[in-house]
């Protein structure tokens, strides 16, 4: 998280130097938008998930926002090997936790920006519903198989050959239901009045009904606290 940190911090300080440029414009406004893009976070690989969300507004520049994620999330001890094939593994991993969620919240515009220069800044809560696919981790063997990783099987990483297949495993998976809340804030910065792209910066909480786990041989846990940034996309009218 430490580094995930650090790369946030630099980014809101380059963003600071762009914000003397926002500016408030009652001319410029918009009643409903749609961004989507990959967001990165703290419990998640170099890609953590991908966003999608619809914005209509309410009024003094407040608009209802419904979200919706698909996300992987990692446990924090997840440490990649490489193998013998060239590909990568975690070893010591016996599940993926999946997870998908709806969201209900609010943003709130603080800064507009005119229409063809400066940024926008949004605040933003949002929280809902996660379901969850709990799925074992394959590997392939020394002798070549994708099998189930099982740590008094494969107790040595040399013997391992690669991961298994993409979303192998998904089909045995077991469903866990939790709840998701987020806060953050947002810096657009298109270009023209109908586009929209930036990025948005904040935390989140994810709460499982119980422990999920992922890494056998560390601490598991039902809460999932994360940094996390979000790139962005969209339209709006």
């Amino acid at each position: 998280m430490n580094s995930m940190m650090k790369s946030i911090f630099f980014l809101l300080f380059l963003i600071s130097s762009f914000i003397t440029t926002a500016q408030l414009d009652e001319d410029y406004e918009y009643k409903k938008e749609f961004i989507w893009g990959p967001s990165k976070n703290s419990n998640g690989g170099l890609i953590g998930g991908l966003i999608f969300r619809w914005s209509r507004s309410i009024g003094n520049d407040v608009y209802q926002t419904f979200g919706f994620e698909l996300s992987n999330v990692h446990h924090p001890k997840e440490y990649r090997y490489p193998s013998a094939n060239g590909s990568t593994f975690i070893f010591g991993k016996t599940n993926y936790l999946y997870a998908i969620r709806l969201q209900y919240g609010r943003d709130k515009i603080l800064f507009r920006k005119d229409t063809q220069q400066g940024v926008q800044i949004n605040a933003g809560f949002m929280g809902g519903p996660t379901l969850g696919f709990h799925s074992p981790y394959y590997i392939q063997d020394s002798d070549g198989d994708y099998v189930k990783y099982n740590p008094d099987n494969h107790s040595q990483p040399f013997a391992i050959l690669g991961p298994g297949k993409l979303f192998q495993g998904l089909a045995q998976a077991n469903k866990v239901f939790g709840v998701n809340v987020k806060g953050g804030l947002s810096f657009e910065f298109g270009t023209y009045k109908n586009n929209v792209a930036g990025i948005e910066i904040g935390l989140q909480v994810e709460a499982f009904t119980k422990e999920i786990i992922i890494v056998p041989t560390q601490d598991n846990r039902a809460i999932f606290p994360s940094v996390y940034a979000t790139l962005y996309w969209g339209k709006r009218k």
